[in-house]
This record gives C-alpha cells, structure tokens and sequence, in this order.
C-alpha cells in the first residue's frame, strides 16, 4: 500500500521563505499530492517549479484552501491573522512563519527537536518560532535536559535575508554603489547596511528592548514551558546574506564540563559541533547557508558567574530559521498520524 499523500498550500510562495518552503517540501520528498501556490494579486501569471513542473501563482482569498490539508503560510503577520483561520476552518492544518500566532496560548510554538509533542495539541494552527529562537533553543536543549537554564543573554547577528527579498537586493546594491564610488541609497533599514551593522530589528518598545529581542525572550520561554527562565537578547543586522549568528551565554542549574557539554551536543539531532579555535574551526555564515543543521562552537566556561557557559551558533536563518523548520513540523504531524 502506497504512502498517503496531502494537498499543500504555500501561502507567500513567491517570498523568500515561501520560495524556500516549496523547495524544502520537494527536497525532503514530503508526499504532496497537489501543491497551491498562493500570493497576492500582483504575483499572479508568475509561475514555480516544483519537482520539475510549472505551477502557476494563484491569488490568496478567503476560499483558496477547499481540499487543502496541509497550508503552509510566510506572508506576513496580517495576512496570517485574516487567512490562517480561513484555511484551518476548512480542515487545512496551517503552519504559519508570522509572528501573528505565536504567543497565543492556544496555539503551539514548535521546534520539532525540542518540542515536537506540543504540535499535536493544536487547534488547527501552529507557529513557527522566530528564526533566532529556533537555532538557540535547537543548540540549549540537550544542555536544558541535562543541567537546567537558569539564565541566557543573547547577542544576534543577523543576516539581511531575514527582512526579505529587498533588503538582500539593498545590500548588494549598497556594496556596488561603494565599490564605484557613489553614495549608497537606502531604503529598507534606518542604516547603511553595507560594511556596518546596527542593534536594531523591529520597533523599540517602551521598556528599551526591540520587538526582535522580546521574541526571544517570550518564545523561549514558551518553547521550554519555562516561565522561570531568565532571557536577555540584543539583536544585531549585519552585512551577511544568509546565516545568523549568536553569542550566547548560560548559567546552568548545575555544573557541567565543557566536554560533557559537547558529547550532548553531538549527538543531538540537527547540531553539529565545529569547535577547534586554535586551528580557526568554529561555524560561520557561509558554511551555515544552504544547509539544515545548527552550528555549535566556542563551547567554553564562563568564569564571571557559577555554572557559566559561552558557546557561538549558527544557523541559515531561511532554513531551518523558517522553511524548513515549518516542513519539519508537518512531518511530526505525519509520523504520529495526525494528518
């Protein structure tokens, strides 16, 4: 008897993310019967490939997901809010990138290595986190099983692809501006993006944190079901494509060997750990892009508080920070036969 196959829609397909998301499903050979691409008007007549065929943009309304079990979603926080309950009213199981859904109490919040059980209490929606907390939370896990967190500060580097199509085409654009000896126009970011960076992603909210940093904070703590779990993060835009990169620094419950750490770490799915400094081996952006895994290195103890750890991670931030953590979450779903 054949495997059962689904009708998958992709909502902003035409997106960075969403182009990945249709890319990953064929990659992962996921079983789609049927795909739908959907986007807004100004994408129709476009067309993408999927496992060797044209399939044509169709515009996104309200009765888009008749027949559809499975609605991928990357198009934004207010599309999700208006759509994701159209597509789940009519039996679809929607997946969804946005912010929109995420610290909803009703609907779960999954990294499918570190808490795939939550994903099958869903109520017709789950989110996606936040591409930073994904590659964070993938690389503490098997550290919070073991010894407990008590405390994380975070510093991000993120790549620009992380804002979308534009921003990549306003980076690259700034660099060959500079290389010619023309001032660089901006659009996207408050900043030159090209040779600089800037701790600023989001908007700034009252108590002097940026929306990106909360994410982190609050999605965090949902992801591990530990409100206790004391989270500080600054996020940073640098002039990477792909790939983001993070300083993160934890005080454990209880000791733990910087060896023992890295043991956990290697036999933790979807980590590898590229980690001798003194022959220039730690993960970087490049080595990270195109690829699933996160990337743990740097792994050392942090001798200014007890039971401290710093360690460096790095992730593709439209992989496994978005697309493929969404296709990774639709195949829990299908190994536990929820679907």
């Amino acid at each position: 008897m054949g495997q059962k196959e689904f009708k998958v829609a992709v909502v902003g397909a035409t997106g960075a993310v969403g182009n990945l998301m249709v890319q990953v499903l064929e990659e992962r050979s996921f079983p789609v019967s049927e795909i739908k691409l959907l986007a807004s008007a100004r994408s129709v007549g476009k067309t993408l490939s999927f496992r060797g065929k044209q399939y044509p943009v169709e515009e996104l309304k309200e009765d888009s997901f008749e027949g559809i079990q499975v609605a991928l979603f990357s198009a934004g926080g207010s599309v999700s809010k208006k759509f994701a309950p159209c597509a789940a009213k009519s039996g679809a199981v929607v997946i969804d990138n946005s912010s929109a859904w995420r610290m909803d109490p009703k609907v779960p919040l999954v990294v499918p290595e570190v808490n795939p059980d939550a994903a099958l209490g869903h109520s017709g929606i789950i989110a996606n986190p936040n591409c930073s907390t994904i590659q964070m939370v993938v690389a503490l896990k098997p550290i919070y099983d073991a010894v407990g967190i008590k405390r994380i500060v975070v510093t991000t580097f993120q790549a620009v692809s992380g804002t979308g199509k534009r921003a990549i085409e306003e980076l690259r654009t700034q660099v060959a501006e500079i290389a010619n000896g023309r001032e660089p126009k901006r659009e996207i970011y408050p900043h030159q993006i090209a040779f600089n960076c800037f701790p600023h992603i989001g908007a700034f909210l009252d108590n002097g944190f940026s929306e990106e940093e909360m994410k982190m904070v609050n999605e965090t703590k949902k992801i591990f079901s530990d409100p206790a779990i004391r989270v500080c993060a600054t996020t940073v835009r640098i002039p990477v494509v792909y790939g983001h990169s993070e300083s993160v620094n934890i005080e454990t419950g209880k000791p733990i060997e910087v060896e023992e750490v890295r043991r956990l770490l290697s036999g933790f799915p979807g980590v590898k750990v590229i980690d001798d400094p003194s022959k220039a081996v730690y993960p970087v952006p490049l080595q990270a892009a195109g690829t699933d895994d996160t990337y743990v290195g740097r792994i050392r103890k942090d001798p200014s508080v007890e039971n401290g750890l710093a360690m460096w991670v790095v992730a593709d931030n439209i992989r496994k920070g978005a697309a493929t953590n969404a296709v990774q979450i639709a195949e829990v779903l299908l190994s536990r036969g929820r679907l």
